[in-house]
């Protein structure tokens, strides 16, 4: 991207508020990303500083989202241009303010696979594929409650500790928000006492969507699966292609791989039981 400069004249990047989601949302729509109807109250609950659009004349033309968790770890995401203004510099100047605001934290990113070689130049490296699967479910007990899954109301602890280890960083804050906001059904494999997994399922703008499915065994995830698909409707899971034993839960429900990203770190994130993930929260948030 030589000879572009690093600002370009006119383009002024602040950070965005909830009432620029919309904006974002229908970018990221217009992509086929499929955002949650839902997923902005919860970025900004994670991060209210963490997303950023430039604008020119007062008009939005880019984005990005960094959202910080902790001091060692950051996700990027709605990283966006108006595609009547692709090619001008907008995007690249929006994506260093937006990774500024990471610091020297570790960057995370899910991003379209064409993309992988520029994100490389940022100082990427590849981690694993992601696969998006959507379908109306089949081949299990769809609908009603599994043996063991239970609805997830009042004290949301025991998923917020379940998660830390399942994910490259703790995220109560997120958590508060992501299982507590209206219209998302939040289910849980409880054996014995213990906490075995969880999910969460949640409307999208084309169909509902599964994200996270955490779980401690094959058995344990489709039994959450079951229980969150919705009967007779489409639904969609990113599945980290690295996890077998989610690429074939996702197959066995006659769900079908299509839109794909690359996941992408800038280096080493705190280790966590990627075994246990057979679906990523969202694709903008990790």
């Amino acid at each position: 991207m030589s000879g572009v400069p690093q600002r370009p004249a006119g383009l002024d990047i602040s950070r965005a508020t909830p009432a620029d989601w919309p904006v974002i949302r229908g970018w990221a729509a217009d992509e086929g990303w499929n955002p949650g109807l839902a997923d902005g109250v919860s970025f900004f609950a994670q991060d209210p500083e963490g997303l950023f659009l430039g604008r020119i004349g007062g008009e939005p033309v880019s984005a990005v989202s960094v959202v910080n968790y902790g001091d060692a770890y950051a996700f990027l995401g709605c990283y966006l241009v108006r595609p009547d203004l692709r090619g001008l510099g907008h995007g690249i100047a929006t994506w260093k303010a937006g990774l500024a605001h990471a610091g020297g934290r570790t960057v995370g990113l899910d991003g379209v696979v064409a993309q992988q070689g520029n994100y490389r130049k940022s100082g990427f490296e590849l981690a694993h594929r992601t696969v998006r699967f959507t379908g109306i479910a089949t081949g299990g007990a769809v609908g009603p409650t599994a043996d063991g899954v239970v609805p997830v109301e009042g004290d949301i602890a025991p998923l917020v500790a379940y998660d830390s280890a399942c994910y490259p960083a703790d995220r109560p804050r997120f958590l508060a928000s992501w299982l507590t906001t209206e219209g998302h059904v939040v289910r849980a494999r409880v054996v014995d006492g213990r906490v075995t997994g969880y999910g969460v399922l949640r409307e999208g703008l084309d169909m509902p969507r599964i994200g996270p499915l955490f779980a401690d065994t094959p058995d344990d995830a489709r039994g959450l699966f079951d229980a969150l698909a919705p009967a007779g409707r489409p639904v969609g899971l990113d599945v980290p292609a690295s996890n077998p034993a989610a690429v074939a839960l996702a197959e066995g429900r006659g769900l079908v791989p299509g839109f794909e990203t690359a996941r992408m770190y800038t280096g080493p994130v705190r280790a966590f039981a990627e075994e246990r993930v057979f679906g990523v929260t969202t694709l903008e948030l990790g």
